[in-house]
C-alpha cells in the first residue's frame, strides 16, 4: 500500500502538470484534493488507502478521479457539479461542496472508474509524428506500414486524414474537421511523397468510437477547462467512425515480435511508433521491447528498411523528445522537442 505522503504527492504532481500544460483548473482540483480529502468519503478512503503507485509514472490516481469527475459532468449526470465546472466560475468552497456530493451521490460509478487506468488518444500529438513519417518518407522513400504501440483508439493512426499548418507548412486534406496549428519553431519538415500501405495498432484495452460509452471515457480524462482539446477530439471520433483504424486487443509487444515484426515487407519501410506510452511499461517491459525491436532491426535490409518514430518524455519535465531510428544503418536522431500535449513543436529535423 502506498503511503498516505505518496498518494499526496501525485496530486502535487497534477497541480504542476497543470501548470505546464495549461490547465488551472486541473492544478486547482489538485490543491482542493491535496487541501480536503479525506477519509470521510468511500471515495476518499479507496484513494487514500492506494494499494499500487499513485504517481504520474504509474496508476495516475488524480486523472483517474478528475476523470470520474469530468465524466459525470460531460454526461449530465450532475448538474450540481456541473455548474460548478468550467466555463462557471466559482468559490473553491462552493467547487468543493459540489465535488463531495458528487462522491457521495455517485459512489459506485466513481469506484468502479477508479480501477481502470486512464487512457487519452491526444490528436494534436499527430502534428510532431507528421514531420516524423515525412522524415522517414523522404530517407527511405518506400511506403509505409504503420504499427502503433499503445494506440488507445487509434485517433493517431488517422494523422493523413488531418490538415495542418506546420508554421506554413500545410500539409492534408483541406476539408478535414480536425485543423493542427501547433507553434512552430524552426525549418519546415521535407515535402516528401507519402503512402500509406498499411496501418494498424495494439493497446490492453482499447476504446471503440462507435462506443457511446467509449467516447465518453476518452472525452473525460481531457482536463475541464481545455475545451479546444473536448472540440477536437470529438471532431476526430467522427473521422474514427467513418475510418475505423484495426487496434487489436492484447500485449502490444508479443502483437510486435509475433504479428507485425514477424517480417518485413520488402518494398515498404515498417515504422513502429508511439507517442506517451512507452514510459508506462515496467522497466522489464521496456527492456523486452528494445530487444524485440532490436532484432528485427537486425533483419531489416535496404530493402525492407525498419522505422521506429517515439515521442517520450525523457529527463526534461517540460516536454518530450521526439526521435526516429532506422534500419539497416541503426542511426538515430532526436528530431524535435515537442509539448506533450503537441501544442508546440520545436523541430531540428534529420540533418544537425
Amino acid at each position: 500500500m502506498a503511503s498516505e505522503n505518496e498518494i499526496r504527492q501525485a496530486f502535487r504532481e497534477q497541480v504542476v502538470a497543470g501548470e505546464l500544460l495549461g490547465s488551472p483548473f486541473t492544478s486547482r482540483l489538485g490543491r482542493l484534493m491535496l487541501a480536503r480529502l479525506d477519509r470521510s468519503t468511500a471515495v476518499g478512503r479507496r484513494i487514500l488507502s492506494w494499494e499500487g503507485d499513485p504517481s504520474t509514472r504509474g496508476d495516475i490516481v488524480p486523472t483517474r478521479l478528475a476523470g470520474a469527475l469530468h465524466a459525470l459532468v460531460i454526461d449530465g449526470k450532475d448538474d450540481n457539479l456541473k455548474a460548478a465546472y468550467p466555463p462557471n466560475n466559482v468559490t473553491d468552497d462552493a467547487l468543493w461542496a459540489a465535488i463531495l456530493q458528487a462522491l457521495e451521490t455517485h459512489e459506485t460509478f466513481i469506484l468502479e472508474r477508479l480501477d481502470f487506468a486512464p487512457q487519452t488518444n491526444e490528436v494534436r500529438r499527430s502534428s510532431a509524428l507528421l514531420a516524423g513519417f515525412l522524415t522517414v518518407a523522404e530517407l527511405l522513400g518506400k511506403p509505409l506500414i504503420l504499427s502503433e504501440f499503445g494506440a488507445s483508439m487509434g485517433l493517431n493512426l488517422n494523422w493523413d486524414r488531418y490538415r495542418y499548418d506546420l508554421g506554413g507548412f500545410l500539409w492534408g486534406d483541406p476539408s478535414s474537421p480536425v485543423e493542427l496549428t501547433p507553434d512552430w519553431e524552426g525549418p519546415p519538415p521535407p515535402r516528401a511523397a507519402i503512402t500509406v500501405r498499411d496501418r494498424a495498432g495494439c493497446d490492453l484495452n482499447p476504446l471503440d468510437p462507435h462506443s457511446p460509452q467509449d467516447s465518453l471515457r476518452l472525452l473525460s480524462y481531457l482536463w475541464a477547462d481545455q475545451t479546444d482539446r473536448v472540440v477536437r477530439t470529438r471532431a476526430a471520433l467522427d473521422i474514427a467512425r467513418q475510418h475505423k483504424a484495426p487496434v487489436e486487443k492484447g500485449d502490444a509487444l508479443a502483437w510486435l515480435r509475433d504479428e507485425r515484426l514477424k517480417t518485413l515487407q520488402p518494398g515498404t519501410v515498417h515504422v513502429v511508433f508511439h507517442s506517451i506510452a512507452w514510459q508506462y511499461l515496467p522497466p522489464a517491459a521496456r527492456m523486452l521491447g528494445e530487444s524485440i525491436i532490436a532484432e528485427a532491426g537486425e533483419r531489416a535490409t535496404a530493402e525492407a528498411p525498419l522505422a521506429r518514430l517515439q515521442m517520450e518524455m525523457d529527463d526534461n519535465p517540460n516536454s518530450a523528445s521526439l526521435s526516429l531510428q532506422i534500419w539497416p544503418t541503426g542511426e538515430t536522431r532526436e528530431l524535435a522537442r515537442v509539448d506533450p500535449h503537441g501544442r508546440w513543436v520545436k523541430w531540428k529535423g534529420w540533418e544537425i
